[in-house]
């Protein structure tokens, strides 16, 4: 017997990238009383971890709860990134309805389409919320147009039309259902949530099913597995068995030995869970995401979709430079493998594979970003490694032809800039779809190209449109090989000889192209210390003091003039680096090397 649970709502918040979802949850939070009065609230508290608030990304999907005139609203923020894109696909499968937030100025983008139609699939029904509505350029009635035309396009329902829109400042913490009536706080968008969003359904009577949409995971307590009850209940002490969609013939009897749900943003334990709730189990330890927890009885495993596989790739190798182990914690491959499998506990988009030599791991993501945040998070735990240039993942189709994965780019740029840029996206193998305007007086170009073809794209693209152009990219599945791409058009400076360098080898040094380092850093042979002018490798040395003789004095010439150097993010030290050569990642530093050090074996090896 099927029941709806009214005091129940489960709604996800998706968006493109820096539209205000996690700024609307905070909102929420405060206006429904999950903070005292006086208590002292960070920004983006959904953000927790340091590269999320830094960045002002999310990375993870939160799961937090708030209760709105007795019913109780289980919110989900998840993240806008495409390369992120596998933390969304999966939690909509625990909520009843989606709030769609879009910028009242920038209108639907790109990432605002994937997330959408992701909710589409799924039949889940949609609130628009037109956030930023007091921006003084704010032009909320063509964004309720271009919604609308978006939803069209993702062929939605009539029901899925006839959505509610709501107009928030969420920072202001105000929403209104009229665009030209400013709002005083956020009930409207509470009575919307609470009207709208069907209320949870299953049949209380039959056997447990509870499908785990994320996992979190904790020091302490290992792995935690969260999910929406679907039918039945759970209760702590419970004998569950454990059944997988995509794996018949899982089949593991387990006991639930703790249960969480969701208030504010803390963990409650509770008894036991009825359906639509969303609740936290620990102490099962090898719960995966995809996994129906069910009753021993009645073990029917609940469908879930295939979590898209990565696309990139990149070498995680044990530092083996003349300066390895000196600034890191954890050094060893052990260290490495451990730290790099514990990654798989959480993140479900990420795979990790040991390769023919035990110093090395082939870790494959959705994109640049997905990795260089794994990267960075390692690198502050303490880990010292190094990694290789990015790759892409080939696939063959049925006839033996190699397919690779393509993106679609949407760009938007001051039209002065357009031509330099379809110039050098056709080099990388772009292929120009579309060309119209955008708002603000920009030009929005629209790409069809290669994952390949973006590898170290974005600091050229930042320096070409001078800081003013926007770039999104999609995946866009796989296409036919499209040919060679050369990556850089520039060699690097390479170090001569190990040591410190010194202002007099480096002033010689800078006349032959931009440096990345000034005096007094540590070198070693084969470091590279910068770009070149030309096409190929210079050999510098940069650790030439200066000789001095009886007639003359080290002060007799005037001082010299230094260029300060090019100092790489991690980030563009990724987009540098080229096919021979490495990155050393410590926590204290980032040093490009060429993979084989010695200058002889080096020459060696470019001839074969």
């Amino acid at each position: 017997m099927i029941k709806t649970r009214d005091d129940i709502r489960n709604v996800a918040i998706i968006a493109h990238v820096d539209h205000g979802k996690t700024t609307l949850v905070d909102v929420l939070l405060k206006q429904s009383g999950v903070f005292r009065e006086n208590q002292e609230v960070q920004e983006r508290v959904m953000d927790s971890n340091d590269i999320e608030r830094e960045r002002g990304i999310t990375i993870l999907s939160k799961n937090t709860a708030v209760t709105y005139k007795g019913t109780k609203i289980n919110i989900i923020d998840t993240p806008g990134h495409a390369d992120f894109g596998g933390e969304v696909e999966r939690v909509l499968k625990m909520v009843n309805g989606v709030i769609l937030v879009v910028d009242a100025f920038e209108g639907p983008m790109p990432q605002t389409k994937f997330v959408l139609r992701k909710a589409m699939e799924l039949k889940l029904p949609v609130i628009v919320c037109v956030n930023k509505i007091d921006r003084p350029e704010a032009r909320p009635k063509e964004v309720i147009d271009e919604v609308l035309e978006l939803l069209m396009d993702l062929d939605a329902t009539d029901e899925q039309l006839d959505c509610p829109f709501v107009f928030a400042s969420a920072k202001a913490g105000s929403a209104s259902l009229d665009p030209d009536v400013p709002g005083t706080d956020m009930a409207p968008l509470f009575d919307t949530i609470i009207d709208y969003i069907p209320a949870p359904a299953g049949d209380p009577e039959a056997g447990t099913q509870l499908l785990i949409s994320t996992i979190d995971y904790n020091e302490y307590v290992g792995r935690i597995g969260v999910g929406k009850v679907d039918n039945g209940s759970i209760s702590v002490n419970q004998e569950v068995v454990i059944v997988n969609h995509h794996e018949p013939d899982k089949l593991k009897k387990v006991k639930v030995s703790k249960l969480y749900e969701f208030d504010g943003l803390n963990k409650v334990e509770v008894k036991s869970a009825d359906i639509g709730s969303i609740v936290a189990i620990s102490g099962i330890a090898d719960i995966h995401i995809g996994d129906t927890l069910c009753s021993v009885d009645d073990p029917k495993p609940i469908p879930f979709q295939k979590i898209s596989e990565p696309t990139i790739a990149m070498h995680f190798i044990v530092n083996d430079s003349p300066l390895a182990g000196q600034e890191g914690k954890y050094v060893t491959s052990r260290h490495l493998r451990d730290r790099l499998f514990r990654e798989l506990n959480t993140d479900v988009s990420l795979r990790v594979e040991e390769t023919d030599s035990t110093d090395a791991f082939k870790v494959s993501g959705r994109g640049e970003l997905h990795l260089s945040v794994l990267i960075e998070n390692m690198r502050r735990e303490g880990y010292e490694f190094a990694v290789s240039k990015a790759e892409v993942l080939y696939k063959k189709d049925e006839n033996g032809k190699t397919l690779e994965p393509m993106e679609l780019a949407y760009i938007d740029v001051p039209e002065e800039f357009s031509g330099v840029i379809i110039e050098k996206l056709s080099l990388r193998k772009g292929e120009l779809k579309e060309m119209g305007h955008a708002s603000g007086g920009y030009t929005r170009l629209i790409f069809s190209i290669p994952s390949r073809g973006l590898i170290g794209y974005r600091g050229d693209f930042m320096t070409d449109t001078k800081g003013n152009g926007i770039m999104n990219t999609i995946f866009d599945g796989y296409g036919p090989y499209k040919g060679d791409i050369a990556y850089r058009s520039q060699g690097s400076l390479i170090a001569f000889e190990s040591g410190e360098s010194v202002t007099y080898g480096l002033f010689n040094a800078q006349e032959r192209g931009i440096l990345f380092i000034g005096p007094g850093e540590k070198v070693y042979a084969g470091m590279v210390i910068g770009q070149t002018g030309k096409s190929e490798d210079i050999e510098v040395n940069v650790c030439k003091r200066k000789q001095l003789t009886n007639t003359r004095s080290s002060a007799a010439d005037e001082a010299l003039r230094l260029v300060p150097p090019k100092i790489l993010s991690l980030e563009q030290a990724l987009d540098f680096i080229d096919t021979d050569e490495l990155l050393e990642v410590t926590p204290e530093s980032l040093r490009i090397r060429k993979k084989i050090l010695d200058p002889t074996l080096r020459k060696r090896a470019s001839f074969k």
